[in-house]
């Protein structure tokens, strides 16, 4: 396994984890502190994250040309998606919801880089 894709992994576990952390302190920490609706904005935000954590191990596995790029997008969309949704939740400064939809940009470029990766491959 080269160092890059390990790296990938290594990464693929943080998020995973975190996702988990971050799921369990807004159901058991947060239910009674924030309102249903940034609960359930929390929510979204630990969702994507723990889908892209899991695919990211899966285009890890399958190794193709596409891997790097495919990888680098969807952390880019955790980080700028789920951190953007996650700070929204927290602190309700509206404008936070403004940067969500480019790390949704960016999760979207890495399922059509999977798809361009497998066409090519």
């Amino acid at each position: 396994m080269s160092t890059i894709t390990q790296r990938w992994g290594a990464l693929s576990g943080v998020f995973g984890f975190t996702g988990v952390v971050l799921g369990a302190f807004a159901t058991h920490a947060l239910s009674g502190k924030l309102s249903p609706h940034s609960l359930e904005i929390f929510h979204t935000a630990t969702h994507y994250q723990l889908i892209h954590a899991v695919a990211l191990i899966a285009v890890i596995r399958n190794q193709g040309k596409w891997t790097h790029r495919t990888c680098c997008f969807w952390s880019l969309g955790i980080l700028i998606f789920s951190g953007s949704l996650y700070a929204l939740a927290l602190t309700d400064i509206k404008i936070l919801g403004a940067i969500t939809p480019i790390g949704g940009v960016f999760f979207l470029l890495g399922w059509i880089s999977v798809a361009i990766g497998a066409l090519r491959e």
